[in-house]
């Protein structure tokens, strides 16, 4: 660690903190890296089991479809669950779940490698095979990551969808990726309701010629329709000698399709998002190892779904690949009582805690009652996922939940990335606000539009400038796009669509989605600083900003702001919010207009969707809108 004092507001790690890290000298790892990322991925690669080893680390014979750990073989299924059944941790808790009405379930590493075992053997039996892609579409239950682990050990790609998604959705991503079988649950429990999955996807399947088999996967019990020939209780399944809980691994290619998941743009059709076993599987086994931490005894809880990149890299992978016990919940986090996260973690004894702002946000409104009624002193790492996390909820969330010793990951990366990109480690001082810099072996810039680097606290593109083992192969059946969406911008240089600046220590600061930024009067602001600054407010729990075209202005700003539980809207707040965005941003971003509401179109992973407040606000389609919560 460096002696040198950083700049602004920061909170430095603790002794005791240091002194636990896998990695206690950030920079001393991060040099090494940066002198030869090649040699550090290999290392990282060496810790995990191959079949065959590669020939070499990297292949840049055709940029920018880049080739990592070449003609290596192994299966990432093997690396999860068999390689821990070979040791002490056959036996240990491999997933703790409950649902939202109270059940509850433990898998241990030997009985989660059965249950896969027997799963796959049930897809072989409905003749998938590698190669073959099988869509899943269930809520946060055990069977969803079964079911991904069971493909991808026998090496079909599985397309998971997720569950809150709509008819014409769940339809476009069966199509797109031309899967044979599709996994469904009966149901999902949300906020005490049921979402009628099944009934979901029978639609869907009435325009979807590829699909030949549905499992369906008995949740809530509830009647649902079932097709004689086509549709099969994954239960009874289970229960037949075709389901032997021997079932070998598929030997697959370091570069052999592991997943295909979808993500949505504001225009145009879903990206298939391609990624690969053996370069995702070192990238997301190094990232969660270093950056949460990961020691033999914790329990993690990623609050995410499994539906998305997140639910992926660091509730199924990265977790199993880590030989750690996850624990998954299956409903919402105020659901019946706004203290259902701080009783679960004090119930379980959850050490690391990842989730994203909006739901931190969406808890502080509540207050500090709620989470101090609980004992949360097992917590010993806290993170950030899904945007930029405004200054005030990282201080709740440090003071609060984490009691003032918990060090915040605060980390941003992409569906196309695989792995966290910009992150802190426990042992690196933090500035709320700030995802501080690339992990090891990243390298990364902020580029103008001619491609050239900016200066300290100037705004530009957030580019990748070298490549990653979990980095996106392709989209799936369009290598086209793949390189017009990402590598065409700048030559040899990965785009990665958000805008962000570096301060003077060199701490990466996001500012928001390109699409996110609002140009007034020649400024361009970012939606999330407007938002930071009104949530900054003590009046204020979350707020939405998007810019509307302005006569004179080109663009006008206008927010929409929840206020906390006991403000009452008023005029005269209107007015003290303005002047406060005025104070902590500038006179430019004062808002042409506030609106006080109730809630705010939010995508399921929890990001705010601006162009539905646009398009209502002009008066315009708002287009799909499948992806939000409500």
């Amino acid at each position: 660690m460096s002696e040198k004092r950083l700049s602004g507001e920061v909170f430095y790690p603790s002794e005791d903190v240091i002194s636990k890290a896998h990695v206690k000298n950030w920079e001393k790892l991060n040099k090494e890296a940066s002198e030869n990322y090649e040699k550090f991925w290999e290392e990282r690669a060496d810790e995990l089991h191959w079949f065959k080893k590669w020939d070499e680390v990297i292949d840049d014979s055709d940029k920018p479809f880049y080739k990592w750990y070449k003609n290596a073989k192994t299966n990432i299924v093997y690396n999860c669950l068999d390689a821990h059944n070979q040791t002490h941790r056959r036996n240990k808790l491999a997933l703790i779940w409950e649902g939202e009405n109270g059940e509850f379930k433990t898998m241990s590493y030997f009985a989660l490698h059965r249950e896969t075992c027997k799963f796959a053997n049930v897809l072989k039996s409905l003749g998938v095979k590698k190669g073959d892609r099988v869509t899943i579409y269930m809520g946060r239950v055990p069977e969803i990551v079964m079911a991904m682990l069971a493909c991808a050990r026998i090496g079909a790609i599985h397309s998971v969808v997720y569950g809150g998604f709509s008819v014409e959705s769940l339809h476009e991503r069966i199509e797109d990726s031309q899967s044979k079988v599709l996994i469904v649950a009966d149901g999902a429990y949300q906020r005490g309701k049921i979402v009628p999955l099944k009934a979901i996807a029978d639609e869907a399947l009435q325009r979807a010629a590829t699909v030949e088999h549905v499992l369906v996967v008995k949740r809530t019990g509830e009647p649902v329709n079932m097709e004689t020939g086509r549709d099969l209780w994954y239960h009874e399944l289970m229960n037949l000698p075709i389901a032997s809980q021997k079932c070998e691994v598929e030997v697959m290619d370091s570069e052999d399709p592991l997943f295909i998941l979808y993500t949505s743009g504001t225009t145009g059709k879903p990206k298939a998002i391609l990624h690969t076993h053996g370069g995702y599987m070192v990238g997301t086994y190094t990232s969660l190892k270093y950056v949460f931490d990961i020691h033999e005894e914790d329990r993690y809880w990623c609050a995410a779904d499994p539906g998305w990149i997140t639910g992926h890299s660091y509730i199924v992978y990265g977790p199993l690949l880590n030989g750690t016990t996850s624990f998954m919940y299956e409903g919402a986090p105020n659901f019946p009582y706004p203290n259902r996260w701080w009783s679960m973690i004090e119930r379980y004894g959850i050490n690391l805690f990842y989730t994203a702002p909006t739901a931190i946000r969406g808890l502080m409104r509540w207050g500090n009652a709620w989470v101090n009624r609980h004992d949360l002193s097992s917590l010993r790492i806290l993170g950030s996922v899904g945007e930029p996390i405004n200054p005030e909820a990282w201080k709740w969330y440090n003071d609060v939940v984490g009691g003032g010793k918990c060090p915040i990951m605060d980390t941003w990366w992409q569906t196309e990335t695989g792995m966290f990109m910009i992150t802190p480690m426990p042992s690196v001082p933090l500035k709320p606000g700030s995802g501080t810099k690339p992990f090891p072996g990243i390298e990364m810039d902020i580029l103008d539009e001619e491609g050239t680097p900016v200066g300290p606290n100037e705004e530009g593109y957030l580019v990748i400038k070298t490549p990653w083992p979990s980095m996106i192969r392709t989209i799936y059946n369009d290598p086209d796009r793949y390189v017009e969406q990402y590598w065409s911008k700048y030559d040899g240089v990965y785009l990665t669509g958000d805008s962000a600046r570096r301060d003077e220590d060199g701490y990466f600061w996001i500012i928001g989605r390109v699409d996110d930024v609002i140009k007034v009067s020649g400024y361009r602001l970012g939606t999330a600083e407007i938002e930071s600054a009104l949530v900054s407010h003590p009046a204020v729990a979350e707020a939405a900003a998007i810019g509307l075209p302005h006569d004179v202005k080109g663009n006008a700003i206008h927010t929409h702001v929840i206020l906390r539980v006991g403000v009452v809207p008023s005029d005269e707040l209107k007015e003290d919010l303005r002047k406060h965005i005025a104070h902590e941003v500038g006179p430019i971003a004062k808002p042409e207009k506030i609106e006080f509401v109730d809630s705010l179109p939010k995508t399921r992973s929890g990001k705010i969707m601006r162009r539905v407040l646009k398009a209502k606000a002009l008066g315009l389609d708002p287009g799909n809108l499948s992806t939000l919560e409500d």
